[in-house]
């Protein structure tokens, strides 16, 4: 039995069934770990959704930010973008049971020495403080509240965890730091501004995972959302959105092993006109 982790998937379908093919994955026996992004801006994104419903008993997933728009739009408590590509999801005669299926999947995971989240984790965050803030925003999404958690949900605003924060304030830091982060101020700040390459920040600003006095250090995380970073790996961050919507690869990394394999795709959308991701 082998555990892959592969990384966002935003619909390129055709790339994600061929890239299980080189790894010659065997649903009877083998397991997918997904970084979460199934859905939006490449070609099948209903396919995708389909795909792993289908599979739900192999696969996990966490939930990234391209998800919970679609739920968000699902509900009309989102708009609709220019580049999005849900509206197969939208109008199907499925999509009901895969958008209830979708919302009440988890923000992170933890097993086989790892834990999985879609983009990072806060530095005063210990593994065990974010599974449990990841739960309360899970219980709002699959309770019966969640279209109320779903109208709060957008906004760059609190960039700082407090234990004391409440309601929507508290929720949406939780979502912003494991769905939309990649960098912090070097104490611990969400920064949601400075969205490209890791050597071109501004100086005051670190990838989340190089941010000092990380209490999760000591457990590697497994992460996609941040396609301009590519494959990043080391002892304490496995980072595997290589940028297939944009001409990159899909990768797959096995957990035993940390081995690696990416399959080369076409570009769906042109670097230079990527929308700034929410």
């Amino acid at each position: 039995m082998a555990i892959y982790a592969i990384g966002d998937i935003q619909g390129c379908f055709v790339q994600f069934q061929q890239l299980l093919r080189k790894i010659d994955f065997n649903p009877g026996k083998d397991g997918l770990w997904l970084t979460g992004d199934l859905v939006n801006r490449g070609p099948q994104s209903l396919e995708v959704l389909r795909w792993v419903y289908q599979h739900q008993d192999q696969v996990e997933i966490v939930l990234g930010n391209h998800d919970l728009h679609l739920l968000a739009v699902s509900e009309g408590l989102g708009k609709l973008h220019r580049d999005d590509t849900i509206h197969d999801i939208l109008n199907a005669a499925d999509g009901k049971v895969l958008l209830d299926w979708l919302r009440c999947q988890p923000l992170m995971l933890e097993g086989h020495g790892y834990a999985m989240v879609h983009a990072g984790l806060l530095p005063e965050w210990s593994i065990a403080k974010a599974l449990r803030l990841a739960e309360e925003v899970e219980d709002g999404l699959a309770g019966p509240y969640y279209r109320d958690f779903l109208s709060r949900m957008y906004g760059n605003k609190p960039t700082r965890w407090s234990d004391d924060l409440k309601g929507g304030d508290r929720l949406r830091v939780i979502v912003n730091a494991m769905t939309r982060m990649r960098f912090v101020t070097r104490d611990g700040e969400i920064d949601l501004g400075f969205k490209g390459e890791r050597d071109a920040a501004p100086a005051h600003l670190v990838p989340w995972f190089e941010a000092p006095n990380r209490r999760h250090a000591g457990t590697p995380v497994i992460c996609g959302h941040w396609s301009a970073l590519g494959v990043h790996l080391d002892e304490d961050v496995l980072s595997i959105d290589s940028g297939c919507l944009w001409g990159g690869s899909l990768t797959a990394l096995r957990l035993d092993s940390r081995e690696t394999v990416s399959l080369p795709c076409p570009a769906f959308r042109e670097v230079a006109a990527q929308p700034a991701a929410r």
